[in-house]
């Protein structure tokens, strides 16, 4: 096994928290040991389901200043949505990324386009792909990015199973990019963590995992532990102590 040096985080997505109390929900997952928060924009075009804009995005920012944001981009025209988006900078640079789909930009031509507004309005940029689509999309852009995000479901549709033939890309991605964030989202658990670990992604979203989970801050170490160990390569006496909720 090769192992990177790419940082473990767990990033929940705010889709399976209590939307009403979003900015609390939040700030809980955080103190529960998670890294960043992932937040799933839906336009009911891309995908069929619509979730939030992006001025929930900056309002959540006004309570949440710190932390990392990868918003997650699941609308057929991203370039629409850039600079609105970019008013949720946070505290300082770095902690705001826009990851968009490679399948809503390349058909017409402007995946290159969105790259560069992404950089110019000082955002990280973020890249993925559906589980259709071959790892080739992410490796011809994959010098321009900051992240990339291989979906272990499709996009928009409730109720699926991690799909574990999607490793196989992470393991290419990683290991012609040894030092690139490279996050997966879609059923991603305790029971499929290692999977995903071994493969070679640090950035893990996990929505069920997390907020439906009877203890939040042990799915999270869990996972955080699996990354360390299966990624990293760190033996027991060097991963992140075990927490719990209950203690």
């Amino acid at each position: 096994m090769v192992y990177h040096c790419c940082p473990a985080k767990i990033g929940p997505s705010v889709l399976d928290c209590d939307m009403a109390c979003l900015a609390a929900e939040g700030k809980k997952a955080l103190a529960a040991g998670a890294s960043y928060l992932h937040l799933d924009v839906m336009d009911g075009h891309f995908v069929p389901n619509i979730s939030f804009g992006p001025y929930v995005i900056e309002c959540l920012r006004n309570h949440i200043p710190d932390a990392f944001f990868d918003c997650h981009m699941m609308t057929s025209e991203p370039e629409n949505w850039v600079e609105k988006v970019a008013k949720a900078q946070g505290s300082s640079p770095g902690l705001l990324c826009y990851t968009f789909h490679y399948e809503a930009t390349e058909p017409r031509g402007k995946t290159q386009e969105v790259i560069d507004m992404i950089k110019a309005n000082n955002m990280k940029v973020g890249l993925t792909v559906s589980p259709d689509t071959p790892i080739d999309a992410i490796l011809k852009y994959a010098d321009q990015i900051d992240l990339a995000l291989i979906m272990t479901v499709y996009p928009g549709k409730g109720g699926q199973s991690f799909i574990e033939e999607m490793m196989t890309k992470v393991s290419t991605l990683r290991a012609a990019y040894p030092n690139l964030d490279i996050e997966v989202d879609g059923g991603v658990k305790p029971k499929t963590i290692d999977m995903a670990a071994k493969a070679g992604a640090n950035l893990i979203v996990s929505g069920s995992g997390v907020y439906k989970a009877e203890d939040m801050c042990e799915n999270i170490s869990i996972m955080q532990r699996s990354v360390e160990q299966h990624g990293n390569g760190k033996t027991e006496s060097e991963l992140s102590p075990m927490r719990s909720d209950k203690k």
